[in-house]
């Protein structure tokens, strides 16, 4: 059995996916893979617009807290230097495509300049084992098939060419240096908290406000569905027993048109069916994301719990409730999308 790790570093711990994995640690349910009650766990979040302490009220006081930007290279030797944590789990990033199409340069900077600066202090610290947390879409898109971890990375936009330079950069330090990393590989994620630039949140924001859903092209784009919970579930899997040096794709074998997708919120919400309009489409729009993850469901007995129906249904239960937090972000939805 391996020893109990004593202190966890979370990059990102204020943000949708990184304050779930948060909560999901320091919960007391051990039915969790890996759970770990014991290890002190140490949050590192710049909290930018998509970042919020909101999200780790429930665990307030249970972790220790650095607001700091993982680009700056001072702060973060001082804080490895101080905390000299175990495990890495890096989260943190600028994740939002229409973002990086706009403006590309603070991807640049936290994806992969705040990356290689993590990566240089965890190296230095001889932290145990490096969890990078990625995307799908250092893949680009397929039109039929899926992609497995050895597909070569095709990214398209900004953002996804941001995020596989840091992969890159992962790889690079496990061959160069032997650096104990592993790389994980999610689908796209949607649950409870997520920050409502992204289509389900945006979608029951504007349902709510009585206005229409805006939909790329004409909405037939496919994405690969996965529940939040589910992903901290797979990660929190991999963190303990996958092996090092490996990537592991994390999806959920469940996919839909972004059309079918709105189309089911209406339906939830009680909403017409005519609800949404066709906007321009985004510049670049990658077709279809899907994930091979046979390697995680097999070899490390991984998979997603929820169908995204009932996923879906929960999502906008929770939404519903915490309405106040979702229409709090509406000011910055409308200039991102004006």
């Amino acid at each position: 059995m391996r020893k109990r790790i004593s202190k966890i570093l979370v990059t990102g711990g204020a943000g949708f996916i990184g304050s779930a994995f948060v909560r999901s640690l320091l919960s007391m349910d051990n039915s969790l893979p890996g759970q770990l009650p014991d290890a002190k766990v140490v949050v590192i979040d710049k909290l930018t617009y998509a970042g919020d302490l909101e999200r780790l009220k429930e665990v307030e006081g249970e972790y220790k807290f650095y607001k700091v930007d993982i680009s700056n290279k001072r702060k973060i030797e001082s804080i490895f230097s101080k905390e000299r944590p175990e495990f890495i789990v890096h989260f943190a990033a600028e994740s939002h495509v229409d973002r990086s199409i706009k403006d590309a340069t603070l991807f640049i900077d936290t994806n992969i300049k705040g990356t290689h600066i993590l990566l240089d202090a965890a190296r230095k610290y001889k932290v145990k084992r490096f969890i990078h947390i990625s995307t799908d879409e250092v893949y680009g898109d397929i039109k039929k098939g899926r992609f497995c971890e050895d597909s070569p990375l095709r990214p398209n936009s900004p953002y996804a060419v941001s995020k596989a330079a840091a992969d890159l950069l992962v790889k690079a330090y496990i061959r160069t240096y032997g650096f104990p990393a592993i790389i994980i590989r999610p689908s796209n994620n949607y649950g409870p908290w997520q920050y409502p630039e992204k289509l389900i949140p945006l979608a029951i924001l504007r349902i709510l406000g009585s206005d229409k859903v805006p939909v790329y092209g004409k909405g037939h784009n496919v994405r690969e569905w996965l529940y939040v919970d589910d992903c901290v579930r797979g990660i929190l899997t991999i963190m303990n027993k996958g092996k090092i040096g490996q990537v592991y794709n994390l999806g959920s074998g469940q996919e839909k048109r972004n059309i079918d997708t709105v189309k089911l919120l209406l339906k939830i919400l009680g909403v017409n069916q005519n609800g949404f309009t066709f906007v321009k489409d985004r510049l670049g729009h990658d077709i279809r994301y899907s994930l091979n993850s046979k390697k995680l469901y097999q070899k490390l007995a991984w998979k997603p719990q929820l169908k995204f129906l009932e996923g879906l249904k929960v999502t906008a239960a929770w939404l519903i409730k915490h309405q106040l937090w979702l229409k709090s972000k509406l000011k910055d939805i409308n200039k991102l999308y004006k």
